[in-house]
């Protein structure tokens, strides 16, 4: 769906995510909340639609009309008509219709002991990047981003600007006419988890409670990825980490880096100013 105006100073009013429940008790607002069924079917991602489908084949031929795919853009439960970039109150909304309430008290915990760069919000915003922009941002890009974030806060200004370069690099490669290549669930998982790590953990450890609530989120963010491959990628993660591994590698983002990344995000606001 095209980028709506979203007004992250009211998130925890409006949005449809994360709902704060009481412990063993569905919260009476979760509506949307249900178990995922894992007998008798697999366990799919809602980022995993069947290109081939009759209701995907349906859905680019009547994203091509002009009112008409307006119309179904608003009304269609699923979003994305026509290959549409899902923006990150859509990728909320999709992913709360999926999660339990296990699920939604893991982002609250992780929050608790991460404090504010662990906000659910910003947890999501990394997996929205992930999940949404692979393919179509570079993976420097991300975690720059998200280390912006860690130290200014401005969820609303970075939303924005990652879905202006999404769609620069959509259209650009619709000229070339050369497709966003297909990048599997689990890299996409992967890339999220990064993301995760720079912008709640700055150069921290992960701690085995961390561990287990990525975990936790991570397989509520893409199920069809699976427990075990997520356990293996969340232990490397905690592994490299402990041994100092990431710091030898350059994957981790230094306080000088950070305070530049500032700077250069001042800039790039005042230039958005200037220009409106």
């Amino acid at each position: 769906m095209g980028a709506l105006p979203v007004a992250h100073g009211q998130l925890a009013l409006t949005s449809p995510f994360l709902p704060l429940p009481r412990r063993g008790r569905p919260c009476p607002a979760s509506h949307g909340w249900r178990r995922r069924r894992r007998h008798g079917a697999a366990v799919v991602a809602y980022m995993e639609p069947n290109p081939n489908s009759p209701a995907a084949i349906a859905g680019r031929l009547v994203g091509a009309l002009p009112v008409v795919g307006l119309v179904a853009r608003i009304l269609s439960d699923e979003g994305g008509v026509g290959g549409d970039i899902i923006d990150f109150a859509e990728f909320r909304r999709r992913v709360s219709k999926k999660c339990t309430v296990m699920d939604s008290q893991a982002f609250y915990d992780f929050n608790e002991r991460r404090g504010k760069p662990g906000d659910p919000f910003y947890v999501l915003l990394c997996c929205w990047l992930a999940a949404v922009g692979a393919g179509l941002l570079k993976t420097e890009e991300i975690l720059e981003g998200v280390a912006r974030l860690r130290i200014s806060n401005d969820i609303e200004f970075e939303e924005e600007t990652f879905i202006d370069m999404m769609r620069a690099a959509k259209e650009k490669r619709a000229k070339l006419k050369a497709p966003a290549p297909q990048i599997p669930m689990e890299t996409r998982a992967e890339k999220a988890l990064e993301a995760i790590y720079v912008c709640c953990f700055g150069q921290d450890m992960v701690e085995e409670e961390d561990e287990k609530l990525l975990r936790t989120i991570l397989n509520a963010v893409f199920p069809s990825v699976g427990r075990p491959a997520i356990e293996r990628m969340v232990a490397s993660m905690a592994k490299q980490v402990a041994s100092g591994e990431r710091k030898r590698d350059g994957k981790t983002v230094s306080k000088e880096v950070q305070q530049r990344q500032l700077k250069d995000l001042e800039f790039l606001k005042q230039n958005k100013l200037d220009s409106s």
